[in-house]
């Protein structure tokens, strides 16, 4: 692990870990980095494609459960309208999607995050939810050079490099 004093020097020192093989286990910041994830040679989340799908399906369910109460379950003639008017459906069913969307969005950032109640976290440095930035990477295999990860953090401006054994970092 090492800590640095800048978010600049904490982005370039990722990226270039990242270039040189090294496998990133995770970067703490005391606020979020815009760039970051590309440094780390993250992916595009798919958290939005759950969020869409999930619209879609509690928008067709809330369709369906309208047209099926309307026509099927209870059929009762109002004012001459049709029982399958679309126009009177739109406001409920816009709300069930945007309410199915934003709970089963959370529900699974939280699933993907590992986020659960009663979870102590893991502050791995002091100042890290401050101003501090660490950089956490893992030793692989035996071809790890730890003077070559050295002088690596060093060309970034890092002011403490620690080395733990058998923690779980992440």
């Amino acid at each position: 692990m090492a800590s640095f004093s800048t978010e600049e020097d904490i982005l370039g020192v990722t990226q270039a870990a990242h270039a040189d093989g090294l496998k990133v286990v995770d970067v703490y910041t005391p606020y979020a980095v815009h760039g970051l994830d590309t440094a780390m040679g993250m992916k595009r989340s798919r958290l939005a494609w759950v969020c869409f799908a999930a619209g879609m399906v509690g928008a067709i369910l809330k369709l369906w459960f309208e047209f099926w109460t309307a026509g099927v379950d209870w059929p009762v003639n109002v004012g001459g309208k049709p029982w399958n008017s679309l126009p009177a459906y739109v406001p409920v069913t816009f709300e069930v999607m945007v309410l199915s969307a934003g709970l089963v969005t959370v529900f699974v950032f939280l699933v993907i995050s590992k986020l659960k109640p009663g979870k102590s976290p893991v502050l791995l440095a002091e100042g890290i939810t401050n101003d501090t930035f660490v950089l956490a990477i893992e030793e692989e295999d035996a071809t790890f050079d730890p003077v070559r990860v050295r002088k690596l953090f060093e060309r970034f401006n890092v002011r403490s490099i620690s080395e733990r054994y058998g923690e779980e970092v992440s």
